[in-house]
């Protein structure tokens, strides 16, 4: 048994490893050029403003932090929009049908949503080496790494549980697009979380938004930018205990809504959804 999941697990990675080289040459890599031209746009305009309390510019403080809103936006908008277009495609029921199958879809929509992630980052970092110089040179790298993986880990469960639960690409899109959008809002990533109202602050330290922008600006920034934080602090220890609350419960609640999902999957309800797809095609 335990082999059979072995196998099935190094085909998803090779699924995945397959399905991300071909989306390097699609249109999605259109949309990554949008984003670096947006982000200079964006640091150009905040280069001449500083942090209150401290030398940095502003720019030298939203590079970091849109690393964090990146990670957290592939690890939830991903996972829940591959799953809901897999399902209406019919990949999922596929691969329900074949021993192993589920294991080796997840494995490979986990490797895949990770790259995708790691080449949108990448975007960002080369975008942000355009307007701010020499950030990266102290950069904490080990820690930079250690806050990607927390920050998926802990938002791509619940991307997943959003795809299951949805109906249709839009729907899971909605769900997550919009929660994202105001969640980046008040999370500290364009302008510092201290002119934020209290009960704003409170409510943007519950999600992993603002804790992975914490942690990306921790691990680039240097130690005399943590004037500018909440408390004065880096807060590491509270960084990743929030980060791991939020996977443990994802990856505790995912697997049971997934195996729910999956067993209701059938030939019917695939073209039903079918159909639906090709008449919002055709309006």
């Amino acid at each position: 048994m335990k082999g059979h999941t072995a196998h099935a697990a190094r085909l998803g990675l090779e699924r995945g490893l397959r399905e991300f080289r071909h989306t390097l040459l699609s249109a999605d890599q259109t949309f990554n050029l949008f984003v670096m031209v947006a982000f200079v746009v964006v640091l150009v305009l905040q280069r001449d403003s500083t942090v209150e309390g401290t030398a940095l510019s502003l720019a030298a403080v939203t590079m970091p932090s849109s690393l964090g809103m990146i990670v957290a936006f592939n690890g939830l908008v991903g996972p829940a929009g591959q799953l809901a277009v897999n399902r209406e495609d019919g990949t999922l029921l596929r691969a329900k049908a074949v021993p192993g199958g589920v294991v080796g879809y997840l494995v490979g929509r986990i490797t895949q949503v990770s790259l995708d992630a790691l080449i949108s980052a990448t975007c960002v970092l080369v975008s942000g080496l355009i307007v701010v110089s020499g950030l990266l040179g102290g950069t904490n790298w080990p820690l930079l790494a250690a806050v990607f993986v927390a920050g998926l880990l802990a938002t791509m469960p619940w991307g997943a549980v959003v795809g299951s639960l949805t109906r249709s690409p839009q729907g899971a899109m909605g769900l997550t697009m919009l929660p994202m959008m105001g969640l980046t809002a008040i999370s500290g990533i364009f302008y510092p979380i201290y002119g934020m109202p209290q009960w704003v602050q409170g409510v943007a330290q519950v999600f992993p938004v603002y804790w992975v922008g914490l942690g990306t600006r921790s691990a680039m920034l240097p130690d005399e930018a943590a004037a500018a934080e909440i408390g004065g602090s880096w807060r590491h220890l509270e960084t990743f205990g929030v980060l791991g609350v939020w996977a443990l419960l994802g990856f505790l609640l995912a697997p049971t809504i997934l195996r729910r999902m999956a067993r209701r999957e059938s030939g019917a309800d695939m073209e039903q959804r079918r159909q639906a797809a090709l008449q919002r095609g055709s309006v």
